[in-house]
């Protein structure tokens, strides 16, 4: 599941650079097994600006690309949401989105890096683009509902599909609430919930 860390080196075209950290080993992926722990998770010191930070460098990145979207920053509990949504409500922005979202976590985990870089804190904040993540969760709902459904029937435990960090913990609130259980199971791309009886 882990992999070598990223050499420092100068940004690629058309993506900004994340400058070099004191802790250049973490890869992408450890960030992303933060949300797995978010018990573990510190919440982010009330001097830092996270979502400022992370505005910032999306700002940097639209300019590159030539796209326009406005940047909203909101704080639910102790997590910061930002959105990109496109100025006159088109699809421009999608490509920001990417095939299941890929391209978004992507840029998501980059803002990550970029806050970490920034303050020397790790960040569990969301990137939303274009309203993907509340269609996205709308369908996670639907997944588990399904899944619960099916083990409350047969009594057999689910597997569903593979899917993000973010999305994992999405799924595993939606389980608790309805009394269940759920582990996350599988390594890298392959890591899945998986939904028993209590």
């Amino acid at each position: 599941m882990e992999s070598e860390g990223p050499e420092p080196e100068e940004a690629q075209e058309g993506v900004p650079a994340v400058p070099e950290t004191a802790d250049s080993g973490d890869t992408v992926q450890e960030a992303e097994v933060q949300d797995d722990a978010a018990e573990d998770d510190e919440a982010p010191s009330a001097d830092t600006d996270e979502g400022d930070i992370a505005a910032d460098y999306l700002e940097e990145l639209l300019d590159i690309v030539d796209l326009d979207g406005d940047i909203d920053i909101e704080i639910r509990g102790e997590r910061t949401f930002i959105s990109i949504v496109a100025e006159e409500g088109g699809d421009e922005l999608q490509d920001l989105v990417g095939p299941k979202g890929e391209v978004l976590d992507a840029l998501q985990e980059l803002s990550r890096l970029a806050v970490l870089t920034a303050t020397g804190d790790r960040t569990r904040l969301v990137l939303d683009i274009a309203g993907h993540r509340e269609l996205r969760q709308t369908e996670l709902k639907q997944q588990a509902d399904d899944a619960i459904a099916q083990v409350r029937d047969h009594g057999e435990e689910v597997h569903l599909e593979p899917m993000s960090a973010y999305e994992r913990k999405i799924v595993h609130d939606f389980v608790a609430e309805a009394g269940l259980v759920s582990e996350s199971e599988g390594e890298g791309k392959r890591r899945h919930v998986v939904i028993a009886a209590s």
